[in-house]
């Protein structure tokens, strides 16, 4: 005679067990955002051109292909400040 399985019991398990790997996966992704001035191998193309050392992605970011990270952040026409580097595209490097 074959037994049959718990529907009840063993669904409501995975379920609950599919959801905690969800929000932990959500919570560490959401940790390892960073922050503006962080390194970068990838950034926004704000400018016409890329920053020093970064190049066209052509898809309206700039990548420094894996290579290298820089910490940058945006000077959204301001000078840079001190401690920072004006690398062009709309960024500042720092030094």
């Amino acid at each position: 005679m074959a037994m049959t399985p718990l529907l009840g019991r063993s669904s409501s398990l995975r379920t609950w067990s599919v959801s905690a790997v969800v929000a932990t996966t959500s919570i560490v992704l959401w940790a390892c955002q960073a922050p503006s001035a962080s390194a970068q191998r990838i950034v926004e193309k704000i400018e016409s051109r890329c920053p020093l050392g970064y190049v066209d992605m052509l898809n309206g970011k700039c990548s420094t292909l894996g290579m290298m990270t820089h910490t940058v952040q945006v000077i959204d026409g301001r000078s840079c400040p001190s401690g920072w580097l004006d690398v062009g595209g709309g960024y500042c490097r720092k030094q």
